[in-house]
C-alpha cells in the first residue's frame, strides 16, 4: 500500500503591512497624500516654466524637470514599485478634486470600458508620432501645451464620469504603466478566504475611511497589477486586514493571468516598435534611412518620410508576433495563431522594458548635470559643463546587461506561457524574443545623440 505523499504548507508571502509603521502610515490620511502634494507643487513649477521660461530646451529646467529626469525614473518606478506613480501623478490627483468638487459621477461610457485600451493604444502611438513630427521633446512650449492638454481631457472627464475614469480608459503613460507593471516587483492582492466571505465589499465600493478603488478593482477577483496603483484606499476599507503588499520575483505575472487580452499584447508589441523607434531616430543611420525611404517616396517631406518609418516600425514586432504565432500554432498542440498571438505578447514586456531604460538609462546619466545647471538658472546663477555623471561606454555596458536581461526573461516567460512546453514546440517564440534582443543590443552599441547639451 503506498504511502500517501505529506502536502507542504505553501510558504506565507512577505507581507509589508506586517511592518507596524508602515501600516499606519499607509492608513493615515497623509498617505499618498503627502506624495501627491508635493507631485502638484513641482507640475505647476515645471509647466510655469515650461510655458513662460527660456524656449532653449538646454536651459529651460522644466525641460530637464520633465525629460531628463522624471521621464527616464518613471520606467523604472514601474519595476521597482508597480503603478505607484498612478497613485502621487498630479494628473489624478486633480482628477479627484474636480470629480468632489462639481463631479456628475456618471458611469463610465460603455464605449470606454469596451476600447478603453485600444484608444490608450491609439494616443501612446498619436503622441509619439507627434513628438518626432512637431519635436515636442525639443519645445518647451511644445511640452507645456502637451502637459495642459492632457491636463484639460483630464478635467473633462472627471466633471462627468465617477472615479478615475480618464487614468483607466485615457491615458497613455497608464497603459505604458499597465504593462511594465506586470513585471514589477511589488504586488497587491487579498486573502481569498477572508475575501470571501466579506459582506461590506468596501475595497471596492469605499467607506466612510476612503473612497472605493478609483481604479475600477476588486481586490477578491485580482490576478494582475495591472491597473493597481497602490494608493492604499483599499487597505484604509477593508475591515478584515485581508489585504496584503507583497515584493515578488520580476516577470511572474506574465504566466499567470488569467484571461489575457487581444489589446493588451499587441499594446505590448507596439511598445517595441515604438522603443525601435526611439533609438534608431538617435544615431547616425536615422538619415540614411530617412533618405531611403524618400528615394522611394520621391520627396523629402519629414512628415511623410518619418510616418512611413514609423508605421513600419509599428508594423514589424506587431507582424514578426503574428508569424511566430501562426508557426507556433503548428508546433503548439491545440492552439490557434490568435490565441498564441494574445498569450505569448506578454513575453515581449521584459526586452520592451529593457529597450525603454536603456534609451532612458542613457539620458538619465549623461544629462543629470543639466538639471543642477537649469535649477541654479532660476536663481540667476548661470553655469555650464559637461552634463554626464558616467562615461558613454559606461552607459553602453549598463545597457547591455539590460538587453541580456531582458532578453533572457522574455525568453523565460515564452517558456512558462508555453507551460514548460519542450524547444521543439516554442522555438518561433524563443526565436522572436532574440531577434529582438540582437536588435536592441546592436542599437546600443551605435553612438547616440544628446536631447540636452
Amino acid at each position: 500500500m503506498a504511502i500517501p505523499e505529506k502536502k507542504l504548507p505553501s510558504k506565507k508571502p512577505f507581507n509589508f503591512l506586517d511592518i507596524s509603521f508602515v501600516k499606519t502610515f499607509i492608513k493615515s490620511k497623509w498617505y499618498p497624500g503627502i506624495f501627491q502634494w508635493t507631485a502638484m507643487i513641482v507640475f505647476a513649477v515645471i509647466v510655469f516654466e515650461l510655458m513662460t521660461g527660456t524656449v532653449n530646451p538646454h536651459r529651460n529646467w522644466g525641460t530637464a524637470m520633465t525629460w531628463v529626469l522624471w521621464w527616464p525614473v518613471v520606467p523604472i518606478l514601474f519595476v521597482l514599485v508597480g503603478r505607484f506613480w498612478c497613485a502621487v501623478c498630479p494628473f489624478g490627483k486633480i482628477s479627484d478634486i474636480v470629480r468632489r468638487l462639481v463631479g456628475n459621477e456618471s458611469p463610465m461610457p460603455k464605449f470606454l470600458k469596451k476600447y478603453g485600451i485600444w484608444l490608450i493604444d491609439a494616443t501612446f502611438i498619436i503622441i509619439t508620432w507627434a513628438d518626432h513630427i512637431f519635436g515636442v521633446v525639443h519645445s518647451p512650449r511644445g511640452s507645456g501645451i502637451l502637459l495642459l492638454l492632457l491636463l484639460t481631457m483630464v478635467v473633462i472627464t472627471s466633471v462627468f464620469y465617477e472615479r478615475r475614469t480618464f487614468c483607466k480608459s485615457l491615458c497613455f503613460l497608464g497603459g505604458l504603466a499597465g504593462n511594465y507593471s506586470r513585471a514589477g516587483m511589488i504586488e497587491l492582492r487579498g486573502n481569498l478566504d477572508i475575501c470571501r466571505t466579506c459582506k461590506t465589499q468596501s475595497c471596492y465600493k469605499g467607506s466612510e475611511k476612503a473612497e472605493g478603488c478609483n481604479m475600477f478593482q476588486f481586490v477578491r477577483s485580482m490576478d494582475n497589477s495591472a491597473e493597481c496603483n497602490i494608493c492604499g484606499d483599499c487597505v484604509k476599507n477593508c475591515p478584515n486586514d485581508s489585504i496584503r503588499i507583497s515584493p515578488r520575483k520580476p516577470t511572474m505575472e506574465l504566466w499567470g493571468i488569467k484571461k489575457p487580452m487581444l489589446e493588451q499584447s499587441f499594446l505590448a508589441a507596439v511598445i517595441m516598435g515604438i522603443v525601435l523607434v526611439q533609438n534608431v531616430t538617435m544615431l547616425e543611420v536615422w538619415d540614411h534611412i530617412l533618405n531611403g525611404i524618400g528615394v522611394v517616396t520621391r520627396t523629402s517631406n519629414f512628415t511623410i518620410n518619418f510616418t512611413i518609418a514609423f508605421i513600419i516600425a509599428m508594423i514589424i514586432p506587431i507582424g514578426m508576433l503574428w508569424y511566430a504565432s501562426k508557426l507556433g500554432s503548428k508546433t503548439y498542440v491545440d492552439t490557434t495563431t490568435k490565441q498564441n498571438f494574445i498569450r505569448f505578447g506578454y513575453a515581449y514586456i521584459p526586452i520592451d522594458l529593457a529597450g525603454h531604460l536603456g534609451h532612458n538609462l542613457f539620458h538619465l546619466l549623461t544629462e543629470t548635470k543639466a538639471l543642477y545647471y537649469n535649477t541654479m538658472g532660476l536663481f540667476g546663477v548661470y553655469m555650464s559643463g559637461d552634463l554626464a555623471i558616467v562615461s558613454d561606454e559606461t552607459v553602453r555596458v549598463l545597457q547591455f546587461v539590460l538587453v541580456i536581461l531582458g532578453t533572457w526573461a522574455s525568453m523565460y516567460a515564452v517558456y512558462r506561457i508555453g507551460e514548460k512546453k519542450s524547444m521543439k514546440q516554442l522555438w518561433p517564440f524563443y526565436l522572436l524574443m532574440i531577434i529582438f534582443g540582437i536588435v536592441n543590443f546592436y542599437l546600443f552599441s551605435l553612438p547616440m545623440d544628446h536631447r540636452v547639451h
